[in-house]
């Protein structure tokens, strides 16, 4: 089979390999279509995410969906949930699996993903689909998931005023489920047009130019009545972004970090923080909980999710897939195995 690996030198490199031979609880999947994320973006760039560096040639991709070809869904269209929890550490005893102290995830680490032609992997990861969508679409309800965890941690947003600080995919995604949730404003803000133009169709109420100098945080402000947002979401993980956060968030109100810094820090001015009593929490990922109703949501189709696709490639042409990624210039790239 096919197989797209990056290696340490950071270079993509097609390679002819075996079909992976399933362990125990194992399945193959066929997949069909792997949507490339910003994370992905980390490793070609920076050669790592987080914590995590590159050592040894990996196999990137972990938003996957594809037809299993052996175990219970034989036959079926499936959407697969790269995180493997080992199920016997505290956290997974305890029910928060995505906090899992020895988790494995896909195209991460040691942990290869799904940009090649088959994978194996646990059947219990597997979320079966209905004949309502294709693969493309199946594809994207691993970021949608994410996002359904993040407005999980904020909690009830019917009513609420919402920012949303970056429009990538996720941040897209997330924009969608506020407006669906009720709030009562929903304001975004990226420094690229045409994400912004893209937030306006997904539901968002305001939408303000990112600007080096900051001047978006006084326009959010002033999208809406009151002293600052109930609730912001910040999804690019850049510094001024989570600056702007902590800025347009009024008193009390919740601040949930969902980007990703390529450095591996985050920073801001505390004392303001402080004064308005902010509660942050970070997103790790998401939970199997979110995953089956992202699956839910992507089945019955009301978000539109299609279109966020702005680019379909096949796997042989993947390296021109990561040169959109790596310019940001369209939202959400797909590459799909089976195509020639």
């Amino acid at each position: 089979m096919l197989a797209l690996r990056l290696h340490p030198d950071r270079r993509l490199r097609l390679h002819e390999e075996a079909v992976p031979a399933p362990g125990r609880d194992e399945v193959i999947v066929r997949v069909g279509a792997v949507g490339l994320c910003g994370s992905d973006r980390h490793w070609v760039l920076d050669g790592g995410i987080g914590d995590a560096r590159l050592e040894a040639p990996l196999i990137l991709g972990h938003e996957f969906a594809g037809v299993a070809e052996t175990g219970r869904y034989r036959g079926r269209l499936v959407a697969v949930d790269p995180a493997i929890p080992c199920q016997r550490c505290g956290p997974c005893l305890a029910g928060a699996v995505n906090l899992c102290l020895d988790l494995r995830f896909a195209g991460h680490g040691g942990t290869d993903g799904a940009l090649r032609e088959r994978v194996a992997w646990p059947e219990r990861c597997l979320q079966p689909l209905s004949e309502a969508i294709g693969a493309v679409e199946a594809a994207l309800v691993e970021p949608l998931a994410v996002a359904v965890h993040a407005l999980d941690l904020a909690g009830t947003l019917e009513g609420a005023t919402v920012a949303v600080i970056g429009c990538g995919p996720i941040g897209l995604m997330i924009v969608a489920l506020a407006h669906a949730a009720g709030a009562a404003a929903v304001s975004a803000t990226d420094p690229l047009r045409h994400r912004l133009d893209a937030a306006l169709d997904f539901g968002a109420t305001h939408v303000v130019e990112a600007t080096a100098l900051g001047d978006e945080r006084a326009l959010l402000r002033a999208a809406i009545p009151g002293p600052g947002y109930d609730v912001v979401f910040e999804v690019s993980g850049e510094a001024p972004a989570v600056e702007t956060a902590v800025s347009v968030a009024g008193p009390g109100a919740q601040v949930v970090l969902v980007g990703i810094p390529p450095d591996d820090r985050t920073t801001f001015g505390a004392s303001t923080a402080r004064r308005k009593g902010l509660t942050l929490k970070l997103s790790r990922r998401s939970t199997p909980s979110a995953f089956r109703r992202a699956a839910a949501l992507a089945e019955a189709g009301t978000l539109g999710l299609g279109r966020l696709v702005t680019l379909r490639v096949p796997l042989r042409e993947a390296t021109s897939g990561f040169d959109s990624l790596v310019a940001r210039d369209g939202l959400k790239v797909i590459v799909e195995p089976g195509a020639s």
